[in-house]
């Protein structure tokens, strides 16, 4: 007769499938590593007896320098596939902040408007929009790095040490700008028009470097 207290001991299948209930449970699935955790182990892991003594010895300095000259590789490759990352966008959210208004449009997108502006006699909008499309377009070309709350003045301080034969011009641009934008002087079409044309020279200059 079987006693009551004696330990139940089970029978093979009944073993396997009272483990497979327990590791079933929640517990053991949230402790069970993931594939990036494995994957991760095993490259540090390969690395680690790659310069280890023993690994060294095994593969020799000749497969560590075959190793390394991969990954230079892997980069160089990379680099040529997807290329450096342009400081336009990089710098997106820091010139987002142009001349006192927050404007995320590109140059493109100021001249389109500020050329609708014109057409419809509104020479102000205009003026202020064309100007900001200069400080855009410089930055776009990474010819310009505004700093927080750059006045008009200052921009065209800046853009003419790479374009000096415009100095006067975008001077005057500026205080165009700086009339129409906190003066409330009205403006006009020949004012936004001389705007529009040190815009375009500017687009099609090359810029020069000028050394204090």
């Amino acid at each position: 007769m079987q006693r009551l207290d004696a330990p139940l001991i089970p029978d093979g299948d009944e073993a396997r499938e009272w483990a497979e209930n327990e590791l079933a449970k929640p517990q053991y699935a949230e402790a069970r590593p993931t594939f990036f955790d494995e994957m991760s182990r095993a490259i540090a892991q390969f690395f680690a007896d790659l310069f280890s003594g023993d690994g060294g010895n095994a593969l020799g300095p000749l497969a560590a320098i075959m190793v390394a000259a991969l990954v230079v590789i892997g980069l160089v490759v990379a680099l040529i596939v997807w290329g450096r990352p342009r400081r336009s966008f990089a710098r997106a959210g820091e010139t987002a902040d142009l001349l006192g208004s927050t404007d995320t449009r590109t140059a493109a997108q100021l001249r389109t408007e500020a050329e609708r502006q014109a057409r419809g006699g509104d020479w102000d909008a205009a003026i202020v929009l064309r100007y900001r499309a200069i400080a855009r377009g410089l930055v776009e070309r990474d010819l310009l790095t505004p700093a927080p709350g750059a006045t008009a003045q200052t921009l065209a301080r800046e853009a003419s040490a790479v374009f000096p034969v415009e100095r006067a011009a975008l001077q005057s641009a500026a205080a165009s700008f700086d009339d129409v934008r906190y003066l409330r002087h009205p403006g006009t079409a020949d004012r936004y028009r001389a705007i529009a044309d040190t815009d375009e020279r500017l687009r099609a200059a090359r810029p020069e470097l000028v050394h204090a």
